[in-house]
């Protein structure tokens, strides 16, 4: 992905002010990802990033941090060249989510639906893979993406990841890329993972970790929040928010630097009992 412009400043990211709003974050993500999918449709290229506009998809040293560029080659070969390219994710939660056939996996957030993609050729014909996700745009791009790759078992749902429309315990694997830092109730989204989770179902997801004491210009920059970094959880936060929402065995591993405050890091849980056998 190309670099993108960061000189352009947002009306509520003066210092001091207050956090954004659940609501107005949502509108402002909404709108990043729908103009995300437009770019990609129009085939004006992936340059448009969940991290736009105020935050480069490369780090100080040219190094990408986000994107499809994160996806080796055997890791992305089962989603169509168009839906990783449209990645707008910090890394690849299905390279560390252990799926097996049979099981249903749950992406929050699935955009354009690479991880969706691959986690449906990784659970075979057997199992399923759902992708949830609030932008028309991504739906629809998702939707045809899946149709380009020839994959059957695949279904896209709009729906916010606060309100998860699915059944409790209906899927064995919750996957997200990216995600999560951009909600503004992230112990609700948190709780709704772990009610949609069977008994031994795994929570594995990439997402952005802030370090201890992030400056607060930067925790109220709307710009930032929307580019994966303000909004994000510190370590800290996120294990105190996964164990209230009831999930156990909570690693976090830094995966690479994305901000000079934050970095990616793969977060996995468990939902306490024995894995629910899957039909």
């Amino acid at each position: 992905m190309a670099e993108l412009s960061d000189n352009t400043t947002s009306a509520c990211c003066a210092a001091g002010a207050e956090a954004p709003s659940e609501g107005d974050v949502r509108e402002v993500v909404r709108e990043r990802y729908a103009a995300a999918a437009r770019a990609v449709s129009e085939r004006q290229g992936p340059g448009a990033s969940c991290c736009a506009p105020a935050v480069s998809t490369s780090n100080a040293e040219g190094e990408q941090v986000f994107g499809g560029a994160l996806y080796a080659s055997d890791e992305a070969e089962h989603a169509p060249e168009s839906a990783v390219a449209a990645s707008l994710g910090c890394g690849v939660p299905t390279a560390v989510a252990d799926l097996q056939p049979g099981e249903t996996v749950l992406d929050l957030g699935s955009g354009a639906g690479a991880d969706v993609l691959i986690s449906a050729r990784r659970v075979g014909a057997s199992g399923r893979a759902i992708g949830l996700d609030m932008t028309d745009e991504m739906l629809e791009l998702a939707r045809a993406n899946a149709r380009r790759a020839g994959v059957a078992n695949v279904e896209f749902h709009k729906g916010y990841i606060e309100q998860i429309p699915l059944a409790d315990e209906s899927v064995d694997v919750v996957i997200s890329n990216c995600v999560l830092n951009l909600s503004g109730d992230k112990p609700r989204v948190l709780r709704e993972a772990a009610r949609v989770l069977r008994p031994g179902g795994r929570f594995a997801i990439s997402d952005v970790v802030a370090d201890e004491g992030m400056d607060e210009a930067t925790r109220a920059d709307m710009q930032q929040w929307t580019g994966c970094i303000a909004g994000a959880l510190t370590r800290g936060e996120f294990e105190t928010a996964l164990a209230s929402a009831g999930l156990v065995d909570i690693e976090i591993r830094e995966t690479h630097r994305v901000h000079d405050q934050a970095a990616s890091a793969i977060i996995r849980a468990r939902k306490p009992g024995p894995p629910t056998a899957t039909a």
